[in-house]
């Protein structure tokens, strides 16, 4: 979808540069989007040729997940001058 839309918008940009019509620029990138739309939008069968295999929730409560290690703190001080 990013990069249909990228391409529309340059070749968008381009036209409308190199006619010198904002009008054509916006009338073309309006095309992109909408024909983007059409592609990415509607639930397409070759969308769904290779499904991910999802955990049940059951079966995901099972496996815990990973706890972030946490850094010690340290203890020396900075900066501190004996008199």
């Amino acid at each position: 979808m990013q990069i249909l839309l990228l391409v529309f918008a340059v070749v968008g940009f381009l036209t409308g540069y190199l006619m010198g019509s904002f009008q054509m620029m916006m009338l073309v990138y309006a095309g992109g989007v909408v024909l983007t739309t059409l592609v990415t939008v509607p639930n397409w069968p070759w969308f769904n040729r290779h499904p991910l295999k999802w955990l049940d929730p059951i079966e995901a409560e099972k496996h815990p997940k990973p706890q972030k290690q946490q850094q010690p703190v340290s203890s020396k001080k900075k900066g501190s001058k004996a008199k």
